[in-house]
C-alpha cells in the first residue's frame, strides 16, 4: 500500500533542522553519562526525524508504504564531550552529501550549547523489498539538494 508524501515546496535552509531528545538515567553508564552507544542512536533518531519533517514519513514509513529503504554504508563520529541528563541533547542535522544512489548527513549533537559530537552518516537508497539499490524518487532528491549543506 503506497501513501501520497508530503513533501512541499522545497525551501533553502536559514539554519539546520534541530531535533530535541531527553537524555535519561537509563542511557547512562557506570560513569554516570551517556553510554557511548547511545551517541550514534541519538544521531540516527535526529536523521529519521529529518526525514519525517521534511518528507512526513520516517524510516518506518519509507519502507512499509513507499517501498523504500535507506540502509546505512557509513558512519564516522567524533566524540567532543560528555553527554548526560542534565540539559537536552539538540541534534543539528543537514545533508552534506547527494550521490546518484546515496545520501549523507552531518549530525552535530550539543548540550547547553557545547559541542559533544559530531558525525558523517551515509546511507544508500534500495527497492526494499529486493534490498537492490535505486536512485532517490525525484521528491526525495529535490528536498535533499534544497537543503544540502556539502561543506561539512
Amino acid at each position: 500500500m503506497s501513501k501520497d508524501l508530503d513533501c512541499g515546496r522545497p525551501q533553502a535552509p536559514a539554519r539546520a533542522y534541530e531535533h530535541e531528545i531527553r537524555v535519561t538515567w537509563g542511557d547512562c553508564d557506570p560513569a554516570r553519562i551517556a553510554y557511548t552507544a547511545r551517541l550514534p542512536w541519538f544521531a540516527l533518531d535526529a536523521i529519521n526525524a529529518w526525514w519525517e519533517d521534511h518528507i512526513g514519513a520516517g524510516w518506518y514509513q519509507m519502507e512499509i508504504d513507499h517501498n523504500l529503504g535507506t540502509p546505512f554504508v557509513s558512519m564516522q563520529m567524533d566524540f567532543r564531550a560528555p553527554v548526560t541528563p542534565r540539559h537536552r541533547l539538540i541534534c543539528e542535522v543537514w545533508p552534506n552529501r547527494l550521490g546518484e544512489t546515496s545520501v549523507g548527513f552531518h549530525v552535530a549533537g550539543r548540550q547547553d550549547g557545547k559541542l559533544c559530537f559530531e558525525g558523517n552518516f551515509v546511507c544508500v537508497f534500495i527497492v526494499a523489498d529486493a534490498f537492490r539499490k535505486q536512485k532517490p524518487p525525484k521528491a526525495f532528491r529535490d528536498i535533499v539538494e534544497a537543503h544540502l549543506r556539502p561543506d561539512t
